[in-house]
């Protein structure tokens, strides 16, 4: 069959499908782009030509973004499905960088199809060149080697069969997914080739659940059976393998309890009589408190990062042993812990009969319902209701949560509102918490609803950011407009880098350049600056609410859930650390050892006194 490798490569996405459980899914679902010479003639004319049934089409506004979009429906998928971002050589491509890495860091699928530089080279240096006097076939496109998983740079239409297929087998892979990147020269997208028909067949990729080794299951059930205070830590691969049945199915068999990550919020619902909360510096007092003293942990799916392990401060228990169920070796093996290779259900099915008969003692258990007691008054306390004075953004979250239920879906990566979720947000059903913090990336959150919703259309999808966040890229606004995507943007204004203002604080740096201020005295100390992000947002076309009080608040939410349109709720707040509960547990941000300042010095005592808590787990 004769065609142009852009034209082969899209009717070769088109026909490949993932399968777990006997469920098939579209490998790639759809493709975003913004189109420009390097992608223009080769991509977007196989689009064309392809049409939008056999390869659906988002067009986007910022090239990171797209990705982002790519990842949040990904995510939702359970990386069962994922998107396709098509970028020109040159800027649109460097652009993805921060996407793919996003990716990368939270094991996500996204295939990302940049334009190269001509690989006949017929003028050199063309438009949007990197020139490398070392090495000739250097592009701008190799900056999104050490962020992808998979990459190649097709420079011969046939390169494109082994690339394409290799491509996919990452993709699919769940313990090697991430960022995939195929680089297209734009002289090459455009050349044609007689393709073998077998290359467009329909291809099933089948995702399997590897049972762990048996030795290292028999292993793991000694070492939990001997344990009278353990603890589970629930990371997204529980997620990932659908496995939050499972989880349940084992807490309430052994009565362990289990805490969260970032990722893992919502593998057991908040109600769960095991469930103590979220773990680490954004943790609750009761999951931190049994980490300090648990004698094994079994980690489910999670890559222990700092904001989980307190920065290796966190167990700190004399000999406190660790098991580590996780799709992949190099997370396995983390935290020198008794490592389980394999697929987090098959694993926790496996745990759960070797472990037939355990149960904590009762005075553990007794202890886990005294603490999530506790906390359940902290986080009603935190969401309290009117108070007399300005909004606070406990309370914004709060009145949030009293109108949504188990289908809504929160989404929020960066400032500090993953804090005060991880913390206090009740999650009703498995995908309704949506916090990226692998990466915290501002800016990913209005693009990531927008993917989201393409997942879910059905469901109320709430896209949470503050005034910092929301000016990175609100500019994919206009693409729900355009879609007619019914998405909801919290919008939370305190006038700055509020939660890193907090963290300057904290470390000596008295708050410098966090705030949105005219400049004035030694920084911006100035007046705050007459910046109007409702009146923005209404511009790129979204209806836009304006509370002013809790009751207003409340009355705005719900109407923005039942729109059938994107909407904005704009709420400006007192400083977010009002009444927010203090870390249960430190995190390690290095402050300057010598300064002539108070500020300086005090926090570097502190940091020194923290810092000595720290220990390696060998």
């Amino acid at each position: 069959m004769r065609l142009t490798t852009a034209q082969a490569l899209v009717r070769f996405l088109a026909a490949q499908h993932t399968e777990r459980d006997g469920e098939r899914h579209r490998l790639i679902a759809a493709t975003w782009g913004i189109f420009g010479h390097g992608n223009v003639a080769g991509l977007g004319q196989a689009l064309v030509e392809t049409g939008g049934d056999a390869m659906p089409f988002h067009q986007g506004r910022n090239e990171q973004a797209m990705v982002h979009a790519a990842v949040g429906y990904a995510r939702q998928s359970n990386r069962l499905s994922a998107h396709a971002v098509t970028t020109s050589i040159g800027p649109g491509a460097t652009n993805l960088v921060t996407g793919a890495a996003l990716a990368t860091i939270n094991r996500l699928p996204v295939l990302l199809l940049p334009g190269d530089t001509f690989a006949t080279r017929p003028a050199d240096p063309v438009l949007q060149q990197l020139e490398v006097p070392y090495a000739g076939d250097v592009s701008v496109n190799d900056t999104l080697r050490p962020v992808s998983r998979y990459f190649d740079r097709v420079t011969r239409p046939e390169a494109l069969i082994p690339a394409a297929l290799q491509a996919m087998r990452v993709l699919a892979d769940p313990a090697e997914t991430g960022a995939v990147t195929l680089a297209l020269p734009q002289d090459v997208q455009a050349e044609s080739y007689d393709w073998p028909e077998e290359f467009f067949a329909e291809r099933v990729w089948r995702i399997d659940r590897p049972v762990p080794d048996a030795r290292s299951v028999a292993e793991a059930v000694e070492l939990l059976r001997t344990a009278r205070r353990p603890l589970v830590v629930a990371g997204g691969g529980v997620h990932h393998s659908g496995a939050e049945a499972a989880l349940a199915v084992f807490a309430e068999a052994t009565g362990i309890p289990v805490a969260c990550t970032q990722a893992g919020k919502g593998a057991l619902l908040h109600d769960h009589p095991a469930e103590v909360g979220a773990i680490g510096h954004t943790g609750t007092a009761v999951a931190d408190e049994l980490a300090r003293t648990a004698d094994v942990v079994l980690g489910i799916g999670t890559r222990y990062s700092d904001f989980t392990t307190a920065s290796n401060t966190l167990f700190a228990a004399p000999g406190v042993r660790f098991v580590s169920l996780n799709i992949t070796s190099y997370d396995a093996h983390k935290l020198a812990s008794l490592p389980m290779t394999g697929d987090a259900r098959a694993g926790l099915e496996a745990l759960t009969a070797g472990l037939a008969g355990y149960r904590v003692p009762a005075a553990y258990a007794e202890e886990i319902a005294v603490g999530r007691a506790a906390w359940a008054e902290v986080t009603d306390a935190a969401y309290a209701g009117e108070s007399g004075g300005p909004l606070t953004q406990l309370q914004v979250l709060g009145a949030l949560e009293t109108v949504s239920d188990a289908s809504d879906i929160v989404i929020n990566a960066a400032g500090s509102m993953p804090g005060d979720l991880h913390k206090l947000w009740r999650a009703r059903s498995a995908d309704q918490y949506h916090v990226e913090y692998g990466y915290s990336c501002m800016g990913y959150e209005i693009p990531a609803a927008i993917g989201v919703q393409l997942a879910a259309p059905e469901r109320p999808v709430w896209a949470l950011v503050g005034d910092g966040t929301y000016l990175m890229l609100p500019g994919e606004l206009v693409t729900a407009v355009q879609e007619r995507l019914p998405i909801k943007v919290l919008l939370v204004d305190n006038a700055g880098y509020a939660s890193i203002g907090g963290l300057s604080e904290q470390t000596g740096a008295e708050g410098f350049a966090t705030q949105y201020r005219y400049r004035g005295g030694d920084g911006y100390e100035g007046d705050p600056l007459p910046v109007d992000l409702a009146t923005n947002a209404e511009s790129l076309g979204l209806e836009v609410r304006r509370p002013q009080t809790y009751a207003d608040l409340v009355d705005a939410l719900g109407a923005a859930r039942r729109s059938t349109g994107p909407v904005c709720v704009y709420v400006r707040t007192a400083p977010p650390d009002k009444h927010a509960p203090a870390a249960q547990a430190w995190w390690d941000v290095p402050v300057a050892s010598v300064s002539e300042r108070a500020a300086a010095q005090a926090a570097y005592a502190e940091y020194t006194r923290s810092a000595a808590e720290r220990r390696r787990h060998l």
